[in-house]
């Protein structure tokens, strides 16, 4: 999460006068990389996921599943494991990852939370399909030394969100109770935040700069026996004296919503992030681009947090959840109050969806970027004096509107415009459903990246592997055929709310473009006109008379957008694109059927036939016997429901009967 410097962090107020300063050296510090960087090439496609745990510790004699706060502990022991040190020292060469990929070392790092784990391959994947297969191997091999270092009571789960963290009850081991200086929470201590001053000092000065604590309302999911109207019980419980319990004496609990007030519920939940190392910027900013409007539909699909604070919500995604555990945004800023000491209403928080392209492809047009998004114009000219183009500048610029977080007070004295710091201060802290990655220096072997941020980590390592690998088969079709995703960016933010209804992979429409292909592709083989799977793409050339941006995209369900649309005009469906890819490159039997399960598990997942995990737990709760049906999730089916997720991430997964079992719709 971000960049772990050490040093002296200073408070809101300390660091407040230095905001401009650091933006003005990040800038300086971007200009020199982009300079000396923007002419690199790469051969090929390097890529990598990154998986968070949860660490849970089991009282059996009490029935009850509880988060570890043992991070440091476990990350201490796997720093020790001698194995792991000796392969870590001597970390393998991509053409023996190649040959050997049992060789890729694993690596741990430490999260928000005190009860999380983040993973990676420990050595990027390489860009032959055949790496591929070697995805959820390397993933079940994390898994396995991760419970290895943990205690006989702990595991880790593949969870998205602990159902009960915050409840009145204990819910960590050891147990703290609630409330402390840093998050000021009434609901969770300040025990659960990874002790690494990073992390304490960016969630005081979130709640010092923003003038209260977050403030985070989701909508209950109303059972047969939830009161109505629904009145969180917890919220009056044992409330501080901090000043900033007045906002919840003064409403800020919403009827009809389970209220929360800290930090540690949004950046205490799991994902599955993808980052891809493009051969060059132009390829890193058309993968940015193509695959920004693809963010809101794998949010849905991938949905799997329906459960918050104990209770079920009516909702499946946690990303507003994260959006509103990190919004800084003061009251003028969110438009409470006139502009006085701010500088603009700022619609969105650093948590959100992206508001502007950044491409030059001959597909874009301007009418794409039909958002007006604030930008710190003096240093978007110290950009575009610099030589960078305009839409990259306006990228950064907009980024750049907001404050340096988190500034120690060795980086102030200790300037160099060769370190990255700066930059990162502030690059790091806008957690956009896609990241825009620059080389980390000038120097750096490492290239121009693009990192892929919206999905929910899954339940098993079959399904976490199966979007890992659809997502990089997505790129690969993008880069071969020139597809082009553009839809206008406002309708990119529609579909992220839309994602996080309940059931949105079946019951809602999302916004896509009709007609992906450039002119030359315009007639294709296949379904009607559309190619299918096995089918070609022609290169027959066809007139494009450009007409209004509304006629290019309409209206699709998921199954429509994966796996196609009836009718001779209708969408081919990202499936079918990705296996015309698959048919005209060189590809062995063993590796294409190996592949077409985790295509099988997208389109399975996208026309209902298995359950997303957010509806299996919906499920699952609500069939449990000791489940009241008013939508709280007790301790006893908590319990019940973290052993099945255990059961089902340490299952061999590759579709067994046991996964399907679980997950066919019922």
């Amino acid at each position: 999460m971000g960049l772990l410097s050490l040093g002296t962090p200073l408070t809101w107020e300390e660091a407040k006068p230095h905001a401009d300063l650091v933006r003005e050296r990040g800038i300086e510090q971007l200009l020199n990389i982009w300079k000396k960087a923007k002419s690199k090439e790469r051969d090929i496609l390097l890529w990598g996921d990154e998986i968070e745990y949860l660490v849970v510790s089991y009282d059996e004699d009490s029935k009850d599943a509880r988060l570890s706060l043992r991070q440091a502990e476990i990350l201490k022991d796997l720093a020790h494991d001698e194995e792991l040190r000796k392969a870590g020292g001597c970390v393998p060469s991509l053409q023996e990852i190649n040959q050997k990929p049992g060789q890729r070392v694993p690596t741990f790092h430490a999260e928000y939370g005190r009860f999380m784990l983040e993973a990676t391959p420990g050595a990027p994947y390489g860009g032959m399909l055949r790496d591929l297969l070697t995805v959820e191997p390397d993933m079940k091999k994390r898994r396995v030394i991760a419970k290895q270092h943990m205690t006989k009571n702990e595991t880790p789960i593949t969870m998205t969100s602990f159902p009960r963290l915050g409840v009145p009850e204990a819910f960590t081991q050891p147990y703290y109770p609630p409330h402390g200086p840093i998050a000021r929470s009434i609901f969770v201590p300040d025990e659960i935040i990874n002790p690494h001053i990073r992390f304490p000092t960016l969630t005081a000065n979130i709640r010092s700069r923003r003038g209260s604590k977050v403030c985070i309302n989701l909508p209950i999911f109303y059972d047969e026996k939830t009161p109505n109207p629904f009145k969180d019980p917890t919220v009056q419980y044992d409330l501080s004296d901090y000043p900033e319990d007045e906002d919840v004496r003064n409403g800020a609990a919403k009827d009809g919503h389970v209220y929360m007030d800290a930090m540690g519920f949004g950046m205490g939940s799991c994902c599955l992030q993808i980052t891809f190392q493009a051969k060059n910027i132009s390829e890193a900013r058309t993968l940015y681009d193509q695959l920004c409007p693809l963010g809101p539909i794998m949010l849905a699909l991938s949905a799997a947090s329906p459960i918050f604070k104990g209770y079920l919500t009516d909702i499946d995604c946690r990303w507003n959840i994260i959006s509103g555990a990190v919004d800084d945004r003061t009251e003028e800023e969110r438009g409470l109050k006139p502009l006085n000491e701010n500088k603009y209403v700022i619609p969105k928080s650093r948590y959100d969806s992206v508001s502007t392209y950044i491409s030059q492809d001959p597909g874009f047009r301007p009418e794409y970027n039909d958002v007006n998004i604030h930008q710190n114009l003096p240093l978007k000219e110290k950009l575009l004096d610099g030589g960078m183009d305009e839409p990259l500048a306006k990228h950064f610029a907009h980024l750049f509107i907001r404050d340096p977080l988190v500034i120690f007070s060795e980086s102030i004295k200790n300037y160099s415009v060769d370190n990255n710091d700066n930059f990162e201060n502030i690059q790091s802290t806008n957690w956009q459903h896609m990241r825009f990655k620059p080389p980390p220096s000038a120097e750096d072997a490492i290239g121009w990246r693009v990192e892929f941020r919206s999905m929910e980590v899954q339940l098993t390592d079959f399904e976490n592997a199966a979007f890992s690998i659809f997502i990089v088969l997505l790129t690969r079709t993008i880069l071969s055929y020139g597809l082009n995703f553009y839809i206008p960016i406002s309708k990119v933010t529609e579909n992220m709310e839309t994602a996080h209804r309940r059931d949105a992979v079946l019951s809602e429409k999302f916004y896509f473009r009709k007609q992906v292909f450039p002119p030359r592709h315009a007639n294709r083989s296949g379904k009607g006109s559309n190619a299918s799977p096995g089918g070609s793409i022609s290169s027959t050339p066809k007139p494009v008379e450009l007409g209004p941006v509304e006629n290019e995209y309409c209206l699709m369900t998921i199954n429509e957008i994966m796996n196609g649309q009836d009718g001779q005009d209708g969408f081919p469906g990202l499936i079918t694109l990705i296996e015309s890819y698959l048919n005209s490159v060189n590809v062995d039997v063993e590796t294409r059927c190996e592949l077409a399960r985790y295509l099988d598990l997208i389109r399975k997942r996208s026309n209902g036939t298995w359950e997303t995990a957010a509806t299996w737990i919906r499920n699952f709760v609500r069939g449990h016997p000791d489940y009241e049906k008013d939508s709280r999730v007790n301790s006893a089916v908590n319990y019940d429901l973290i052993k099945a997720a255990e059961v089902l991430g340490n299952s061999e997964g590759k579709g067994t009967s046991l996964w399907k079992g679980l997950f066919e719709k019922r």
